[in-house]
């Protein structure tokens, strides 16, 4: 695999852990996007493990990377969905 290509893929699972932890505890899609947020986690620190040569990264793990980028921005969405709109004049 190409490497500027998984170290792509690295930084966005950066973010998007990042946003996940934003998520607001008062949210129905926090306890679930803490799950996804640790498998995440780990599926990170196996690709850097790889990208040093310490560990293999395999195509099955990258499809697996890329469902749970997919599952994350879609809980992202719902949980922004919650977020009440508040028009504000000024």
């Amino acid at each position: 695999m190409d490497t500027a290509f998984l170290e792509w893929k690295l930084q966005q699972a950066r973010e998007i852990v990042q946003r996940l932890e934003r998520i607001s505890a008062d949210s129905c899609w926090a306890h679930q996007s803490s799950g996804v947020r640790g498998t995440l986690l780990r599926s990170i620190d196996r690709l850097e493990r790889s990208l040093r040569g310490k560990a293999r990264f395999d195509e099955s793990d990258l499809a697996g990377l890329e469902q749970l980028l997919e599952l994350a921005y879609e809980m992202l969405v719902a949980a922004a969905r919650e977020i009440p709109y508040q028009d504000k004049k000024v």
